[in-house]
């Protein structure tokens, strides 16, 4: 998919507030300081699109994206961050559920992990909480290039082996670096079919 156009449409402070759900929409989630939105800016191949800071948790609000003004990317707040308080960290929490099993046009949740560590117990249990909710999502591994050659695939091997002691099914993988912007193109590509697929179907969201 080539970006032609990428541009902040708004913030909302609850899922009621975010854009008509008259497009297909795509979610970028995981905990503070993964990457997310450096990963983002490296997709769209804009710098600063989405907000990087060096404080994790920046993230606060729900953010929309109009890509090639047909689709909807949103930059979700990370999840799990310990030095937030704990009624914020629930007022998060509450933001993200209502948001993902109440938007109607959310086609696919991209869980973002650290490829560096290895399976964290948060993120796992997102994903469960994920896969009995019936939300369809994707892992999506950061920050490759911190790892010499080899290590990545070898993390996500260890990661893939987790997984299935309790998955009987693998979600889509992605490996990416967002400083060597690596990976960001499969996952464009998965959007690109997924909505000529849903335009080929007239698939409609907002009925």
């Amino acid at each position: 998919m080539q970006i032609k156009t990428a541009e902040f449409v708004k913030s909302s402070q609850k899922w009621q507030e975010c854009p008509e759900p008259n497009l297909p929409e795509y979610a970028f989630i995981g905990r503070s300081n993964v990457g997310k939105s450096s990963l983002i800016n490296a997709m769209m191949n804009h710098k600063d699109l989405a907000k990087t800071s060096q404080t994790p948790g920046k993230t606060q609000l729900i953010n929309h994206f109009l890509v090639n003004e047909n689709w909807y990317l949103t930059d979700l707040p990370g999840y799990g961050y310990a030095k937030v308080s704990k009624s914020l960290r629930k007022d998060f929490e509450k933001l993200i559920t209502n948001y993902i099993l109440n938007r109607k046009n959310l086609v696919n949740l991209f869980v973002l992990v650290d490829i560096r560590h290895t399976p964290q117990k948060i993120d796992l249990e997102f994903m469960q909480w994920c896969g009995e909710s019936g939300v369809p999502f994707s892992i999506v591994f950061t920050k490759a290039d911190k790892l010499k050659p080899g290590a990545a695939e070898k993390n996500v091997g260890i990661y893939k082996n987790d997984l299935l002691q309790t998955w009987e099914e693998l979600p889509d993988l992605y490996i990416t670096s967002a400083e060597k912007k690596t990976g960001g193109d499969l996952i464009l590509d998965y959007i690109q079919k997924t909505n000529d697929f849903l335009t080929k179907n007239k698939v409609r969201f907002d009925e």
